[in-house]
């Protein structure tokens, strides 16, 4: 900026008039508003600030009309090729993105189904154990059934016995009380 305003002083000539003075005058105070300051957090930015400042217009030459057309058409064309390499980057950036999202849908898919495959075959074997819990349980009260059932057949045996050794002692005491003998064994321990 400051070269700007000695540039203009330079070529303003010595004595000018009052509104070319004033024109002049304003032109450089605009010029010192209008700049942006530089952002406050990174020098990096500063340094791009300065790479990414406008070149100052160069006066324009006669001559060199083809030249200043070629160099334009040249910044065209860079910026289209930067365009175009900016537009491939971001389609391989979201074919990248879908083929990673397909890939991890179709992962999440077989997890689904592979966990639903075990769940079935866990609730298979599940029934299976209960059917075969129920049928050892139907066993066992079975046996329990038998087992009750010869004990009171073996009870049942033990009482008929009693009864018919009672009688037996009875019907020998009554004839030994009829013949007036007594028994040869008394309690037969001794």
């Amino acid at each position: 900026m400051a070269e700007e305003v000695k540039k203009v002083e330079a070529e303003t000539p010595a004595a000018p008039p009052p509104a070319a003075a004033e024109a002049i005058k304003a032109e450089p105070e605009e010029k010192a508003v209008s700049p942006q300051p530089p952002p406050p957090h990174a020098e990096e930015s500063k340094a791009l600030a300065v790479v990414k400042k406008a070149p100052e217009p160069a006066p324009k030459k006669i001559s060199g009309g083809s030249h200043d057309r070629d160099i334009a058409l040249a910044e065209v064309e860079k910026e289209k090729r930067l365009s175009f390499i900016k537009a491939w980057e971001e389609s391989e950036k979201t074919k990248a993105e879908n083929k990673s999202q397909k890939k991890l849908s179709a992962i999440v898919a077989w997890e689904n189904s592979k966990k639903a495959a075990l769940e079935a075959k866990l609730r298979k074997i599940e029934e299976q154990l209960e059917k075969k819990k129920a049928e050892y349980a139907e066993k066992m009260k079975n046996k329990v059934a038998l087992l009750h059932k010869e004990a009171e057949e073996k009870k049942a045996t033990v009482h008929a016995k009693r009864g018919e050794e009672i009688l037996k002692a009875e019907e020998t005491a009554a004839k030994y009380r009829a013949t007036g003998q007594a028994p040869k064994k008394f309690l037969g321990c001794f």
